[in-house]
């Protein structure tokens, strides 16, 4: 048992290392960059309190676990912004390998059934998955709505591009949330 544990904790303090990692994205007042653990801990509520607008087979419980475990293989790889100019090869390489050592911190029953669920959002093919892409893609937009544009104006992002990259996937997994977030990027990008 003390095996267990020692490896768990040393996950849990790895994991720690996420609150370090700064995102391109800003908080709603625009105050400073958001941390990937906010953004976690944010598209988890996101997911719960947004779950009427999953389909009627997707569980939301294994959603927030993805969406919990989605992005700690920044503590390696680092944030890759959706807008940013990124080799996504090299950066799916780099994030495998940091999914493998921290996932490989864990005790193998864990490490498993962790990098699966990792591996899963990554794929997007499950309905479960392809909510929580939906539910991740969708929180920097309603952000960059409230603090003036944020990301949108540093990477100098259209509103082609913001349809092709975040359109698509919300689309796919919450329907109506796009709906209801359309008319708002329009008004934006033509002001």
């Amino acid at each position: 048992m003390s095996d267990r544990l020692d490896r768990q904790i040393a996950f849990l303090s790895e994991a720690d290392k996420l609150k370090s990692i700064l995102r391109a994205s800003r908080l709603h007042d625009a105050s400073r960059f958001e941390n990937s653990a906010e953004h976690s801990w944010h598209v988890m509520l996101y997911a719960y309190v947004l779950a009427d607008q999953a389909d009627t087979n997707v569980q939301i419980d294994r959603v927030i676990k993805m969406l919990l475990l989605h992005d700690l293989v920044e503590i390696d790889a680092g944030d890759n912004p959706i807008h940013g100019d990124v080799d996504a090869a090299a950066m799916a390489a780099k994030e495998a390998a940091a999914a493998d050592r921290i996932f490989g911190l864990l005790p193998e029953d864990q490490a498993l059934s962790f990098r699966a669920l990792w591996d899963e959002f990554e794929a997007a093919e499950t309905p479960d998955a392809i909510f929580a892409k939906s539910i991740d893609r969708v929180q920097t937009p309603i952000g960059n709505l409230s603090n003036g544009g944020g990301s949108w104006t540093d990477y100098n992002v259209s509103f082609d591009q913001l349809e092709t990259r975040v359109g698509t996937p919300v689309k796919r997994g919450a329907p109506g949330l796009w709906e209801w977030l359309l008319p708002k990027l329009r008004l934006f990008f033509k002001s």
